[in-house]
């Protein structure tokens, strides 16, 4: 196994320790597990989502200051009242 070293502040590296003992793993594997699971996520998603969509990601903003599930919420109430 090869050696990584980061520089992070203070405060998380001991947020990063009290973590890894409360999952009863260390710092180390937790880091690594962190990495494959973006891994595994990024590429799941690439394969799920089309070539035209994957163009447009990104052109359309929702509005701050509110989740996906409001704005959901919204447009099933916008659709109901019509």
């Amino acid at each position: 196994m090869k050696k990584l070293t980061l520089s992070v502040e203070p405060e998380v590296i001991d947020l990063a320790k009290n973590l890894a003992k409360a999952r009863g793993t260390s710092v180390s594997g937790m880091f690594s597990q962190l990495i494959r699971a973006m891994w595994d996520r990024r590429s799941r998603r690439s394969e799920a989502i089309g070539p035209i969509t994957r163009r447009l990601t990104g052109i359309a903003r929702a509005p701050r200051g509110k989740t996906d599930r409001q704005l959901v919420e919204d447009a099933l109430l916008q659709k109901c009242a019509s």
